[in-house]
Parts: C-alpha cells; structure tokens; sequence
C-alpha cells in the first residue's frame, strides 16, 4: 500500500489532520512539541465518486474503493538532522514513506504555542527542508567514496558515482534532490538510499475556517515556494476536518456550503497525493463488487490485472475494455457492447485513467 508521511514543525495541526483523515485515528493531539513520538498509522479510502454509480449499474453487494496509508510523524525542529528532537527517529520515519504531506501554519492564534514564536510559512517551510537536505547530504558524503572505488573499471557503478555527484552538488546548496536532473539510470542507482528530498511533496497549508475558501496571504506565500519546488499546494483546515468528521453527509454539504467551499480540503489532499505520486485508477464491477485498483501511469494491460492477482497477468489473453462515460452512458455492459463501445485489448494495450476491463485469462 502507498505511504505519504505528514510531516512539519510542532504544533502546526498535523495530529489533528491525521485525526480527521482517518476518522477514528488515536493520534494524540495537543499543545505542547513532540506530543506525537512512534508515528500514528492509518489507511484512508480515496473518494472516487465513479464507484457508487457503477455499483448501481451492476447492483453490486459491496464497493472497495482503493487506499493510501497516512503516517502521522512527530513534529521536526531546527537540528534535527544532528539528533535534535528526537530527529534522528523521525527522520528514519520519513525515509519509508512514497510521499511527504507537509503541513504549514497559516493561521494567528495566540493560544496555540509556535515553536518560533512567530507565524512565518516561508521560514517554518526552510527549516523542515534544510534538515531534510542535511540528512540526505549526510548519507550521500558517506557514500560517494565507497562508490568512487568500486567504480574504477566499472561503467555500471560510474553511473551511481555520477548521480552522486550531481545530488552533492544540490544538497550543498541547501536544495533537494529534485533538483539534481538525474537520468532514470542515475535515479535507479540511489534509490536505495531513499533521499527525503527526492520524494514528491504536497503542501497542506492549514487555516483557520474564514480562510478555507480564498485562502490568505501566507497561503500565497506557500504557493511561490512551491513553484520553485514543483510541488503542489492543497488549503486546508484541520478544525473544521475535525468537525466534520462528526457531521452526517448532509450536514456536512451545508456545512461547506457556508463555509464557500465545495469539498473539505482533506478529499482534495488525498486525491492529490494520488495524483503526486503518478497513479491512475481502473475500475471492475459486477454483481459481487465494484472495486478501484490502483496502478502506476503508463502500465499494460497484462502488468494492471497481475494488481488483482499474478496468475492473471501470467495467463493473460486479452482485456475487455469500457470507457468509464460510455458504460453509464449507455446503461449496462451489454448495451455497451451493442454499440461498439466495448473493445478487447491486448497485451500492449496502455490502461487509461477510468478504463472499466474485465481480464480473460488462462489459468
């Protein structure tokens, strides 16, 4: 299962936000630093509206949405990369997560302590991002001379040595390793090293709920940030996640609705960071179940049914294939196939984002 790790300084919202994404998490949530030490684990479904219409069609018993697990890690300060605050331990947390959630405070509140005793997005994003390139500058120093021997008459090992240096370069600049340009070559050679820089970031910018709608000023500062970082920025505000989490479905639309919005920002925040990571969805339905299956953009047929099981992707003939649009267009699957709309693919066939298949295989 896909792993994003929220991350941040103390006292920025992130066990709250956990909280309300896993609706009956027992994060603790307090105000005072490192309330959270072991991280707190929990799988969230991604919305996908698509399903419940599916499930009606083929009046399916049950619908399996596809998930993320979210690791709430306790909050990092300045020096963590030297063991500050327990730093060491949690940066190792981060180190097996696919993506990072990192919340910033963008809101005024003089009962709620700020580390730094002030709100400064900009700053409080400079502080987690500088520990974050220590610690992988750290690793990369110890292991660039090992490399630099082992590649001497070794085309193979040059190519991790060459991406090394590259990755010095950045890091002694304070800068992530996504900003290094490595070839796909040069990312395989080190991706065993797991850099907490390389990994795609989202920026949940937490405000108070007057600013949900437009956002604010430190929201457009987050925003700058992250276009110089190619990440990608989702408003939240963990106060009102956390009521809502208490609220009916209706009352939560009404909610919203006062509030300006049309969704909570934590339904933006988790498709967001399955659109972060590269993933596309497929769909499969029937009497039994209508279920979403997560693969990775670009992936065949064949290797999108191995995700339900190995034997389909070993035995496999072909795929029967439906556009989302033209399956609830149409009604059902044999009028589908009435019109033409249903197409058998076979083992070269790239699965698109909503594509509805049925596998035929041999056992």
């Amino acid at each position: 299962m896909l792993r994003a790790g929220i991350v941040g300084l103390p006292n920025v919202g992130k066990s709250t936000l956990f909280n309300a994404l896993v609706a009956n998490a027992k994060a603790q949530a307090a105000n005072f630093p490192f309330c959270t030490i072991e991280p707190n684990v929990g799988v969230v479904a991604v919305p996908d509206e698509r399903l419940e219409v599916l499930a009606k069609i083929s009046n399916s018993e049950q619908i399996i949405p596809t998930r993320i697990e979210f690791v709430d890690i306790a909050g990092l300060v300045k020096g963590a990369s030297q063991g500050e605050g327990l730093g060491n331990q949690f940066l190792a947390n981060i180190r097996e997560v696919d993506a990072i959630v990192h919340v910033v405070r963008c809101f005024e509140d003089d009962d709620i302590i700020h580390v730094s005793g002030s709100v400064d997005p900009v700053r409080d994003i400079e502080v987690i991002n500088l520990e974050l390139a220590l610690a992988d500058l750290s690793q990369v120093e110890r292991r660039i001379d090992r490399a630099r021997k082992q590649a001497r008459g070794n085309k193979e090992a040059q190519v991790e040595v060459d991406a090394l240096e590259k990755l010095l370069a950045v890091l002694n600049q304070g800068q992530s390793a996504r900003n290094a340009n490595l070839t796909e070559e040069e990312a395989e050679s080190v991706q065993s090293l797991g850099l907490l820089t390389a990994k795609p970031v989202i920026y949940a910018t937490n405000v108070t709920e007057d600013d949900l709608a437009a956002g604010n000023a430190w929201v457009e500062q987050v925003r700058e940030v992250a276009v110089q970082e190619q990440a990608q920025v989702v408003v939240v505000s963990a106060q009102v996640e956390s009521e809502l989490v208490e609220l009916s479905e209706a009352e939560r639309v009404d909610f919203l609705s006062a509030l300006g919005v049309e969704e909570g920002g934590l339904r933006s925040l988790i498709r967001a960071t399955y659109n972060l990571l590269g993933l596309r969805t497929y769909l499969t339905t029937g009497p039994k179940e209508t279920r979403a299956w997560t693969i990775t953009a670009g992936m065949k047929a064949p290797q999108a049914a191995g995700v339900i099981h190995t034997d389909f992707e070993r035995g496999f003939i072909r795929a029967e294939t439906v556009a989302y649009q033209d399956l609830v267009a149409t009604g059902s699957m044999s009028a589908a196939k009435e019109k033409g709309l249903v197409r058998s693919e076979g083992k070269e066939y790239v699965v698109q984002e909503g594509d509805v298949l049925l596998f035929r295989f041999n056992v």
